[in-house]
């Protein structure tokens, strides 16, 4: 009686044990969806822009509130100038002017901060970038906080009236980047960037030894995410993707 009591408590625990690793298994799978459903977005997003735009990027960046299932935005630095008139004879010409940067509203869900960080190294890592940069900023909206913290939230979000009056700087397709910037002042933010070699700037000077000949990797990146990110204090966190294998002489 005895051992088959045994057995049978056994049997039980093996079969707690198989359900517990199933758990875990569609677990990891819906966390691998959502992640694989963003960098695709993302890639997506500015790889048309690319196309459309057909000037080099200097930075992409992306910012985020810490709250679960609210949109975040996609700015895209171009590295170029245009002239806002044409030359008019007998007249100086127009000095050139910046191109505006690009920042679009991704509406892709998420449920924790981790799976945009990991989107985030898949999507770096594709487009040929040196390293990931994550900052987490702290509420800036309350009594004694510092000035810079304040404009670093505004800049986060596309808010640069205190340098650009006129809105030139940037051209904005995120409806929803009021409200957050608002939240993030109350409560906090997160921004991530990154230099990509595939259709960016640094094309012509890159010594990396893991980029194809386009600048870019194959996937999946094999840099994993570190403790997953609460935002609502400073601290920043950089990811090393590129790498030298050659030494480089003067």
């Amino acid at each position: 009686m005895g051992s088959a009591l045994q057995s049978f408590k056994c049997a039980i625990n093996r079969l707690h044990l198989a359900t517990v690793e199933l758990d875990l298994l569609n677990l990891y799978q819906h966390s691998r969806y959502f992640v694989e459903q963003f960098v695709m977005e993302i890639l997506n997003r500015i790889l048309g822009q690319l196309d459309s735009v057909r000037l080099p990027l200097y930075a992409v960046t992306v910012s985020a509130i810490p709250r679960a299932h609210t949109p975040t935005l996609l700015t895209l630095h171009w590295h170029g100038f245009r002239r806002e008139r044409p030359v008019l004879p007998g007249l100086p010409p127009p000095p050139p002017q910046a191109v505006p940067g690009s920042m679009l509203q991704i509406n892709e869900d998420w449920k924790d901060v981790g799976t945009i960080e990991r989107a985030l190294l898949d999507a770096a890592w594709q487009l040929g970038a040196w390293d990931l940069q994550c900052e987490e900023h702290r509420p800036c909206n309350y009594p004694g906080a510092k000035s810079q913290e304040a404009l670093a939230c505004r800049q986060a979000f596309g808010d640069y009236t205190s340098h650009v009056q006129d809105g030139t700087h940037l051209i904005a397709d995120a409806p929803d980047r009021e409200g957050l910037m608002q939240f993030a002042a109350s409560k906090g933010f997160l921004r991530w960037t990154f230099r990509p070699v595939r259709g960016g700037l640094w094309q012509a000077t890159r010594d990396d030894d893991t980029l194809a000949e386009d600048g870019h990797r194959a996937p999946p990146c094999p840099i994993a995410a570190l403790t997953p990110l609460q935002g609502g204090k400073l601290r920043r966190t950089v990811y090393q993707l590129g790498r030298v294998n050659n030494l480089i002489l003067p």
